[in-house]
């Protein structure tokens, strides 16, 4: 890539930016010139006073990732530590080092008091040569687990309120404003549970205007969260349901967030009920991977726990749509690559889809195995991954790097009903002068799909499910109870990718390319 393409590229990444992200930008990058990057030591603040001790519902438990004696397992890899445990470690990439920082291991149903206290110590006693573990996000979701310990183990808030009350003070000094979306978020949950535990009506306003700002902005009007991918829209209800736990069961400030957190709660729970198969799947778009997020199991039980409805709601602003029957169980991204200021988490999969058939999924999202800044990453994140249609081996938005995006496609619906979506996208226009349109239509017996491109050749991407065995008969291709039929097909081809349903997991699977050109019509039919 020519210097001049590679501004234009970074141009187009930043021009969609606002303008507070890129103050805290500049003011991040001058304090840690002018200062250093912030340790421990720059919360100078001391906490002499007494503690709230809390009270909590039973929340959802964390699965098993700390497997005793200094043995962790995080995003599908274990690693034992042989002497002392290195917060720190990086062995593994920036992702599994921030999983063990995270502490969400302390809510894992078979650890013990006594456990997580050695390991809480241990942590502290390293604390200070842990660049990892006094980074925002991190911080966050730590602050917010050793409270959970501390209240569902019963222990004296006292043991531990002056390192908790200087990690406190070290995220007001670094709220990810540069960043905003869901990181913000959990610099707000984080904040909240702070203002409990310390019963600190400054740190409370804080929160509160972090989370009725961003919540109203971040929750669509489907309820779905606005970074589009399942698995955080799964974490993000997860947490506001926690949120709300913490409200009900301590009277100690106003009242304001106990409705608030309760319309935000339901309407999320709603999202997660329309966009989920009839199996309970969550779809793998955009980044998204099974076991990270608790499973929509999980979150309805929790939110019968807390008295929590699911609401009424329809998919729409979210973009993504439902095509289902006793047979089929279609979901349709229709929607735009967002949030427009930060795209981090968006694949450029515009018009792709996943397929169910009888309860079982058999074309799928290639999904995400890995956050790190890597062949495979750019793979995962690109069209050709997706199920949906590539021109001359480009992508219908620029993915760059592990979490950006440059130009990005435009989508227009011009049909919108229960049975049949159409929509198109000019994500190829400005370099080919080609708009993508695709209708898909669902009956009983049949999936009909029309991909129409404006001029030239293009490719319709179908990944299947490892499980499925795929053989092609001349314009057909067929499964054990399905068949695709291709109408003015120039070309199939069966090659072998990989699915990733979690992270640090990919397995071979067969993935159909079709070459047409301008028109090509597609028939999923049972057999």
């Amino acid at each position: 890539m020519s210097k001049i393409s590679k501004l234009n590229l970074l141009f187009d990444t930043i021009r969609y930016l606002k303008p507070i992200q890129v103050r805290y930008r500049v003011f991040y990058f001058l304090r840690k010139k002018l200062k250093g990057t912030l340790s421990i030591k720059d919360s100078d603040s001391v906490y002499n006073n007494t503690c709230k001790r809390l009270n909590l519902l039973p929340s959802i438990s964390a699965p098993s990732s700390y497997l005793s004696n200094n043995s962790f397992e995080f995003l599908n890899l274990q690693h034992i530590f042989q002497d002392k445990i290195d917060w720190d470690f990086s062995g593994y990439g920036r992702l599994w080092t921030y999983n063990l920082n995270y502490f969400e291991f302390l809510l894992q149903k078979d650890i013990s008091a006594e456990d997580g206290t050695k390991l809480i110590d241990d942590f502290i006693d390293s604390i200070e040569k842990n660049s990892t573990g006094i980074e925002p996000y991190p911080l966050s979701l730590r602050i917010m687990n050793w409270i959970k310990f501390i209240v569902y183990h019963q222990i004296k808030p006292e043991k531990y309120k002056s390192i908790l009350w200087v990690q406190v003070q070290l995220l007001k000094k670094q709220k990810e404003y540069h960043l905003l979306g869901n990181h913000l978020l959990e610099n707000g949950f984080a904040l909240l549970y702070g203002a409990y535990f310390f019963y600190d009506s400054g740190i409370y306003n804080q929160a509160k205007k972090i989370l009725i700002e961003e919540l109203n902005e971040q929750i669509l009007d489907d309820g779905a969260h606005f970074e589009l991918s399942p698995m955080y829209h799964s974490l993000m209800t997860y947490r506001v349901m926690d949120c709300y736990n913490m409200v009900i069961c301590n009277d100690l400030f106003d009242q304001e967030l106990k409705s608030f957190f309760k319309e935000k709660a339901e309407l999320m729970l709603s999202f997660s009920q329309l966009i989920s198969y009839q199996n309970g799947d969550i779809p793998l778009m955009n980044d998204a991977a099974n076991g990270i997020a608790p499973s929509n199991e999980e979150l309805f039980s929790y939110a019968r726990s807390l008295g929590l409805i699911v609401r009424e709601s329809k998919l729409s602003q979210s973009g993504y749509r439902k095509l289902t029957n006793e047979n089929f169980d279609l979901c349709f991204d229709v929607g735009e690559v967002g949030p427009t200021y930060q795209p981090g988490h968006a694949h450029a999969d515009t018009l792709s889809f996943e397929l169910y058939i009888h309860n079982r999924p058999v074309i799928v999202d290639t999904g995400t195995s890995t956050y790190e800044v890597n062949e495979i990453r750019f793979y995962e994140r690109s069209t050709a991954a997706h199920n949906t249609v590539s021109l001359n081996g480009e992508n219908s938005s620029e993915v760059w790097a592990g979490h950006r995006v440059g130009k990005r496609a435009i989508t227009k619906i011009t049909e919108d009903t229960d049975s049949c979506v159409i929509a198109s996208h000019d994500g190829y226009f400005r370099r080919f002068g080609v708009n993508h349109n695709r209708c898909i239509k669902l009956n009983e017996s049949e999936v009909l799909i029309e991909d129409n491109v404006t001029k030239g050749e293009a490719v319709a991407n179908f990944h299947f499910h490892p499980d499925e065995e795929i053989q092609i008969f001349g314009n057909e291709v067929r499964g054990k109870d399905f068949v695709l039929t291709f109408e003015k097909a120039l070309s199939l081809n069966l090659i072998t990718s990989h699915y990733s349903p979690k992270f640090n997991m990919r397995i071979d699977n067969k993935s159909l390319e079709v070459v047409f050109n301008e028109n090509l019509i597609t028939r999923i039919r049972l057999r």
